[in-house]
Order: C-alpha cells, then structure tokens, then sequence
C-alpha cells in the first residue's frame, strides 16, 4: 500500500511538472493563444503576427489587425524574411507576408511580472535584413532578465514609397512610409501583449542598427510613436539625415513605376502597380529613405531635437569606429571653403590619404551626428549617453582599419562565432576570452540601460553625456573606459562642416 502510495504521489508532481512546463511555453494574446518553446532558462515564441499580411489591396496601406485563430498556434519556428529588395540566394525564406515579431523571455516568468524589454529594428539600408537573422537572436538578453522582441517591417519600395496616384487614393493618409507604419504597429502591439509574457509595457526600450538606428531617430522626431517606448538606443543611425520631401518622393516614386512600365494616373497606376509580384517590384528598388510625409514623419530627427519636438525619454547613440566601410566613395569636401585645410589637416595621414578619407566619412556622418543629437536632448533637458566602438578581435589589430558598421552587433547580442565564418565581405575569426569580455560588457550595458535607464554597470561606469564633458564610452581593445573630450578636436571641425548650407 505504501509502496503504491509513493507512486501515485511520484505521478501526480509528474504531471504537475509536465503542466507547469507546458503553461511556461504557452500565452494568451489578443489574436489567440501562442505554443512556444523552452530552451535553458529562456522560453521563446516566434512567428507572431502583430498586423494583417500587406498584400493585395493592402498593398501600400498602413498596417492593418491581424487576424485572430482558434487553437493553439505554433510559435517554436522563425516565420519568412520580408521580401529582400536586392540579390539574396535563391533559396531565402522571403514573403510579402511578413509582419510578425519574436520574443525571448526568461523562462520563469509570470504574466504580468513588469520585467524590462527591449525591441529590436534591424538594418539593411531599407532594402534587406530581417528581424528574424540568428544574429538577432535574443537568448542572452532573456538570460539578464530582459524581454527581447525582435521585428520585420516592408523593405524597398513596398516599404517606403510615394506616388500621385497613391496620394490620390489616399488623401487622409498617412502615406509613405509604411515600413516605418509597420514598426509602429508592432511597438502598439507590445504594449498591448508583452504582459502575457512577464513584460512590462511601460518599461519598452526601442533599439535599432543601421537602417534601424534610423528608424529609432525617426521615431524619436515622430508624434506618433508617443507613449510607446520608454528609452531608446541609436546604433549607427546617421542622425543628421532629413529625410526626403513628399514633392521629391513622389517624383521619384512615378519614376520608379515607369521603369516598371506603369506609366498610367490615378486608380489604373495603382491596379497595375498592386498586380506586380514582389520580385518585379525589387528590380529597380534604387536608394531607399524615409520620407517627410507629414504625418507619421513631420521633420527630420536634427530639426525635431533641435526644436524640442522629440520624444523625452532617456536616449542612447554610437557608432564604429569604421563606419564608413560601408561607403564606396569619401566625404568630399567641396563645399568646406575655408574648413577644407583644416579638416584636411586634423585628418591627415601622410602615410595613408585612403585612412584619412575613411576617418572623416566615419565622423561626419555617424559619429558626429551622434553627438549633436545627443547634446540638443540634453539641452532640451533630457538625459543621454554617447559611445564609440572600436574593438577589433585581437588576430585582426594589425590588418584591420577599425570596427566595421554593423560590427558591434554580434557583441551586443552576444551572437560571437565559436568557429571562424564569413558575413558579407569579411572574415570573423573564433571568439577568444577577450571578444566574450568585450560582448559581455556590452550586452550588460544594454540591458542595464534596459532596466534602470542608465548604462553603468558593476564593471564600467558610463557617465551621462553633457556638453561640458563631450564624454563618450569607448568600447575598445583596452576595456570600456568614459573618455571626456571624445574626439573634440576633429568633431568640432565636422560639426562647423556639417552645418554648412548642403549647395555651398
């Protein structure tokens, strides 16, 4: 009797267990309830709709609710890759059917638990990325008690894109900038359901690289992304960008459709335009940029700092220390006039002119940037902090110019290779101790930021930026050390450059 006692008790914490385990992997949001999958001390739900497939008719119109479903949707696998408006292998997992987001959180949590999260934009020029690269994945921000959501939004021209037959159809609006819509949507749709998994919507940080540290300025300039995150972090995200005029953008949009052989007004350019396939839609995709629409995006991020018009809340910006290896050509300097033997001078590499042209690309154009945006919040009466990576892994000090754009990523997400591989054009060596250190730093920056809304940790302090200081932290191959005065001489120069009138 004992014996059979002991085993119906030995049953019963089983399945206990076993409902506990699978309560853990199972939410209930606004559309229905999600199966996701426990991994360690993390549990993630992916593939998650957080607005309807912008396809067909809604094609070129702000994102729309998605659907709800009955049953127990699978969230244990990554949904497709926005359509890549550019060459990708022929193989890539892409869809018009796109707007989903994933979510990492601690794998013990309770809903409703107000823990701290963050949600991710990716870049990729507006043309490419995805929300669901595992470079992204969001395992070691989970693992320091941080929710992490990561995003697609439309690329290329199904995402940013004007024309006087769309204006026409759509004089209410909003217009234009859809993949910019699209993130706005899922930043709605956090705040509506990031408590079923122990997230706190009032502690969102908005975080973004590249074309998505663009999108993290534009939306600290927009109306509409008031009270939908809390904090935010600029990587690499150009802040002194305008922004293209709606006049501009909408001649440039009817210019893209006759390269697509609809020249036709009105409803008919739209019928033939919305009958085109993803594919041939990505043959003349051209530069991408947001748009000045008015609405979603009244003014570019500088004009909207510099008035006081941003979002208030605690800001984050930085960049490389090689941005500009994503360039092809250097910042010219015909229109510095009297600037020019200056900056030539505090550049000037006798040894080298090509390291000279990348540095100043690098500072007026990201670094630079970073600070006047950060030194108008302040002055607004804002709290910001600026940084600089330039950790290179050691086995490359000697061969590379500086940490490239979009190097700093795998160390913020802690994505280090333990083996050596090829990302676009370049060589990444195995992690060594040193490269875990660097990334380790970082993450719990990051996540400090996330949750105290300040980046100091128990290993670094990381002073707050004011003008008097022009502090910066640098996150380089000595450590991550605040240093006063970051640069101040040759940031001076470009700022002075930077302001001058864009036709002189």
């Amino acid at each position: 009797m004992r014996i059979r006692t002991l085993l119906a008790a030995a049953a019963a914490t089983l399945a206990l267990s076993a409902t506990a385990a699978h309560a853990a992997d199972t939410v209930k949001v606004a559309q229905g309830e999600l199966h996701g999958a426990t991994a360690g001390a993390v549990t993630s739900f992916k593939d998650i709709p957080f607005a309807a497939p912008p396809v067909g008719d809604l094609r070129w119109r702000p994102p729309q609710a998605p659907a709800k479903w009955s049953g127990s949707r699978d969230a244990t696998k990554l949904g497709p890759q926005c359509w890549q408006m550019r060459a990708v292998p022929s193989d890539t997992n892409q869809s018009e059917d796109c707007l989903q987001l994933n979510v990492w959180t601690p794998a013990n949590f309770k809903p409703g638990a107000k823990i701290p999260v963050m949600v991710f934009i990716h870049g990729g020029s507006f043309t490419g990325g995805s929300g669901v690269n595992a470079l992204y994945d969001g395992t070691h921000f989970a693992e320091r008690g941080v929710v992490l959501v990561t995003v697609n939004y439309r690329l290329g021209r199904l995402g940013f894109f004007a024309h006087p037959a769309l204006t026409a159809e759509q004089p209410a609006g909003p217009l234009a900038n859809y993949g910019m819509m699209d993130n706005l949507a899922a930043l709605k749709w956090v705040q509506d359901n990031i408590s079923a998994f122990g997230g706190d919507p009032k502690n969102v940080t908005a975080f973004g690289e590249s074309a998505g540290g663009i999108l993290i300025n534009d939306l600290m300039a927009s109306p509409k992304a008031t009270g939908l995150f809390a904090k935010a972090i600029s990587e690499s995200g150009f802040g002194r960008i305008p922004g293209l005029p709606m006049d501009q953008a909408e001649k440039v949009g009817a210019a893209y459709a006759a390269g697509l052989g609809v020249t036709a007004s009105g409803p008919d350019a739209m019928k033939q335009l919305r009958a085109l396939s993803p594919l041939q839609l990505s043959k003349a995709a051209g530069q991408i940029t947001p748009i000045l629409d008015g609405t979603v995006l009244p003014e570019g991020p500088a004009k909207a700092f510099a008035a006081g018009r941003e979002q208030k809340v605690p800001y984050i910006a930085g960049g490389n220390s090689w941005e500009a290896s994503l360039f092809a050509t250097a910042t010219p300097l015909d229109r510095a006039g009297a600037l020019k033997d200056k900056i030539t001078a505090a550049y000037g590499s006798p040894s080298n002119a090509q390291l000279a042209q990348w540095d100043l690309s690098t500072e007026s154009l990201v670094i630079e940037p970073d600070r006047l945006l950060a030194r108008l919040h302040v002055k607004n009466g804002q709290k910001a902090w600026v940084y600089y990576d330039s950790y290179i892994p050691a086995s490359q000090r000697a061969t590379i110019h500086g940490l490239a754009h979009g190097g700093e990523l795998m160390y913020v997400f802690g994505s280090l290779p333990d083996t050596e591989r090829t990302i676009g054009t370049r060589t990444v060596p195995a992690a060594t101790a040193d490269d875990r250190k660097l990334s380790s730093s970082m993450t719990d920056a990051w996540a400090a930021f996330a949750k105290k809304s300040d980046p100091s940790t128990p290993a670094a302090t990381w002073p707050a930026y004011t003008p008097a200081t022009d502090v910066a932290e640098e996150f380089g191959a000595d450590g991550v050390h605040a240093r006063p005065a970051f640069h101040k001489q040759s940031l001076d120069l470009v700022e002075q450059f930077n302001a001058l009138p864009a036709g002189r």
